[in-house]
């Protein structure tokens, strides 16, 4: 088949023959950014989102622990991947145990896929794998609005390998369509570890079904097995249709504005929370007459609903702190007075008059 009429079968070909048009519903496939952090050691403990932005780690019951890295490893054509290290290994699973890579996403941005209805499309998802031996690991998506749920296995080599998983329309037994709001309706999980709650059944690989916790991961090795064991991951695309079309590479920028509507800090990009810096710290003059002179912070974009805050004080880094540079101080600083998902403004600390105040944030409206 020529390029011509392969691009064609992708139903988007630009003048300059380039598959043309947004396609990809992931966000930070390329793994190009991380405002948390650049690495964390220690994960397994809990779930959370550590390093690379939109992706967290789903984790229950497990002993094991590894070290999660924004790493300059990826295949041909892309500067960064995700890494996995395992530190701790855990070779007698509880039935409970889990371990997933996932990214949320809301159902507003899913209606192209007309799930639950008639005429409701396929979704093909690609991305890059390798780890340190051949392993065998399942790519589920899991329908919040309807508790469905279908996973496909995927393995892993030595090397870099290009997966292309196609899942089929799901327009039957009552599903509905995603709801068009911007709360969570479908999750992108690979499943790298679990007992048998979640491995005791038969995989859903041709059709979507009604969930069954045991039918989610069964088949798949675990990640935790040696120490000795890493994965890494880039180039995650999710895009509609049967056909995985080649990567989807934004700017830096447009992909740092898309994460930033789900979190988003004072702190300059690459800068860990909780670092000691002046760099990005909002100044203010205590005023106790106009609700301490807070400022009103503008975010940077419109954020998926009002933040959780966090903040920090630039001189300790000790989350829950302002610094009152004029008397060389920590200071409580907590929720502020107003908040929408475009600003917040105010604070709960009554600063003196003419004390300058400071301090860092962070803020997260994650799914």
């Amino acid at each position: 088949m020529s390029k011509a009429a392969e691009l064609a079968k992708w139903g988007e070909v630009s003048t300059n023959g380039q598959v043309s048009g947004r396609r990809n519903i992931v966000i930070n496939g390329a793994m190009n950014v991380a405002q948390r952090s650049a690495s964390v050691t220690g994960i397994g403990a809990a779930a959370g989102y550590f390093t690379c932005d939109r992706w967290i780690i789903a984790t229950g019951s497990s002993a094991g622990r590894f070290t999660m890295s924004q790493t300059a490893d990826g295949p041909s054509g892309f500067a960064n991947c995700l890494k996995l290290d395992c530190t701790t290994a855990d070779t007698s699973i509880a039935a409970g145990e889990n371990l997933v890579l996932q990214q949320r996403f809301e159902g507003q941005d899913l209606q192209s896929i007309g799930k639950g209805v008639t005429g409701a499309k396929e979704v093909t998802v690609s991305f890059y794998v390798k780890a340190n031996a051949a392993f065998t690991f399942g790519l589920e998506l899991y329908d919040a609005d309807n508790t469905r749920q279908i996973t496909k296995l995927f393995t892993t080599t030595a090397g870099w390998v290009r997966h292309e998983l196609t899942f089929p329309a799901d327009v039957d037994d009552g599903s509905s369509p995603f709801v068009d709001d911007n709360g969570l309706s479908l999750t992108l999980g690979f499943w790298l570890h679990a007992g048998t709650t979640f491995t005791g059944g038969t995989l859903n690989t041709t059709a979507w079904a009604n969930n069954t916790n045991a039918n989610r991961a069964a088949g798949i090795d675990s990640f935790y097995s040696s120490t000795d064991n890493n994965f890494f991951i880039t180039g995650v695309q999710m895009e509609v249709g049967s056909v995985a079309t080649p990567f989807e590479h934004r700017s830096y920028g447009e992909e740092l504005a898309l994460c930033q509507r789900y979190f988003q800090k004072s702190y300059q990009t690459g800068v860990t929370l909780g670092t000691v810096t002046a760099e990005g710290e909002i100044r203010y003059i205590g005023n106790s007459g106009y609700g301490e002179a807070a400022p009103v912070v503008q975010f940077k974009t419109t954020m998926r609903v009002s933040p959780t805050k966090t903040f920090y004080s630039p001189t300790s880094g000790t989350s829950g702190k302002a610094r009152n540079h004029s008397t060389a101080a920590d200071v409580t600083h907590s929720a502020s007075n107003t908040s929408s998902d475009t600003s917040y403004s105010g604070s709960n600390y009554g600063a003196p008059d003419g004390n300058v105040m400071g301090y860092q944030y962070a803020l997260d409206s994650e799914l």
